[in-house]
């Protein structure tokens, strides 16, 4: 038995409730799930679903998690209250619904605020606007949709926080992020931590595309080095010594090692 009143808490059928395609949301914890419809079956459904009349059935405006509660429970009808809104105006009140819910995932949060600017065809200031938040928040939220499915997965895994994830999107090799991502987790860093240890590999890719052979041009230095061998050698016992001259054109470094000592407890070379 079917009603509608637009003042007045109204019992539908669960089979005419259809789930809200703008829903951002799309992991639901079973143990939750199951502990929300148990406490459905003792106490009822304290807070009414919001739906809105399309056809010949609803659309859920919010709460999710409670109907999918109210199923498990068993329950052949459901309250709620019924809006005149439009579809675009439905996919914004989910996405604020569930952008106020602690526990709604950061990249689910920032998939639905994707979904809300294609289905507006708008810019990011404007959804920004009509979601409450500002510009470089909504920006910085649809910047995580850079990580691939499986960092996703790892990083929500781990309830890294949305501090952490931007931390590691500065590292725009995959592989490299990768790596930084396994470390962050197995080391339990917080989010200075990460961002330190992000700046480190930063700074070490960096200094590795950027090193060049350093070219060094005075000779002495190659002298010093000479001298430091030959030194080493005389305290091994070997009687080393070199011979320097120099005329117009050219600088002659001349190393002398004798035979019997060079060669002494390996074989001489043919």
């Amino acid at each position: 038995m079917l009603f509608r009143d637009k003042n007045k808490v109204v019992e539908i059928d669960l089979d005419l409730i259809h789930p809200n395609p703008a829903q951002p949301r799309r992991i639901f914890k079973e143990a939750e799930l199951l502990s929300l419809s148990r406490s459905i079956r003792e106490n009822g459904l304290l807070q009414p679903l919001l739906v809105r009349k399309v056809g010949a059935g609803y659309e859920l405006i919010a709460g999710e998690r409670r109907l999918r509660a109210c199923r498990i429970a068993g329950m052949k009808t459901v309250s709620c209250l019924i809006s005149d809104c439009s579809s675009d105006e439905s996919a914004v009140m989910a996405m604020t619904e569930n952008i106020q819910r602690s526990d709604l995932s950061i990249f689910e949060e920032a998939e639905g605020i994707r979904k809300l600017i294609g289905r507006w065809n708008i810019t990011q200031e404007e959804a920004a606007s009509r979601l409450g938040k500002s510009q470089s928040a909504v920006a910085n939220k649809l910047r995580l949709l850079r990580f691939t499915e499986m960092e996703r997965e790892k990083i929500a895994a781990a309830s890294l926080s949305e501090r952490h994830a931007r931390a590691l999107l500065r590292l725009e090799s995959i592989p490299l992020r990768k790596t930084a991502l396994d470390a962050v987790i197995e080391r339990g860093y917080n989010v200075r931590q990460t961002e330190e240890y992000v700046e480190k590999l930063l700074s070490g890719e960096k200094n590795f595309h950027q090193k060049k052979t350093p070219v060094i041009k005075d000779v002495r230095i190659f002298f010093n080095t000479i001298s430091h061998a030959i030194t080493t050698m005389k305290q091994s016992g070997i009687s080393a010594q070199t011979l320097q001259s120099e005329t117009k054109e050219y600088i002659e470094c001349v190393v002398r090692i004798p035979k019997a000592q060079a060669y002494a407890g390996g074989r001489k070379p043919a």
